[in-house]
């Protein structure tokens, strides 16, 4: 008889003791689960400087792969062509002098200002630094992504 109060407290012990080490464990991964995500931050690279020859196409646009740089005189800016929705490459339509995502028809102005569509935020803004020669003509922009 004595035999079994003794097991049946061991066991009561040992799942104490289970219990325990469970709880702590959670607790133990609970507070350094923010210090791994504080290690694993991730270092923005270093801007990229991509150089676009003078002049621009009579339709004033130049796309590439990252963005649609546009000019009208002196001045020249540049937006993402990363749609802030989900990702996809937006167009620049001509005909309807507005940009276009062609998944979700989420549609901005030539600045990246959002004017419909399942997209929240506008488009984000590249510098754009326009290079002349001595005379003061343009012969280049410097789009700094």
């Amino acid at each position: 008889m004595a035999d079994r109060k003794s097991d049946t407290s061991d066991e009561r012990r040992s799942f104490l003791r289970n219990m325990l080490n469970w709880i702590g464990t959670f607790i133990g991964v609970g507070l350094i689960y923010p210090l791994f995500r504080f290690a694993g931050f991730a270092v923005k690279p270093k801007p990229r400087h991509i150089k676009v020859a003078a002049p621009l196409p009579v339709s004033g646009f130049h796309a590439e792969r990252d963005f649609i740089l546009f000019a009208q005189g002196e001045q020249a800016w540049a937006v993402s062509r990363t749609c802030t929705h989900l990702g996809c490459r937006v167009n620049f339509l001509e005909d309807q002098q507005l940009i276009e995502c062609p998944c979700h028809q989420s549609r901005f102005t030539e600045q990246g200002k959002r004017l419909r569509g399942p997209a929240e935020r506008d488009l984000p803004m590249y510098e754009v630094a326009v290079q002349k020669d001595a005379g003061g003509a343009v012969t280049g922009y410097v789009v700094t992504i």
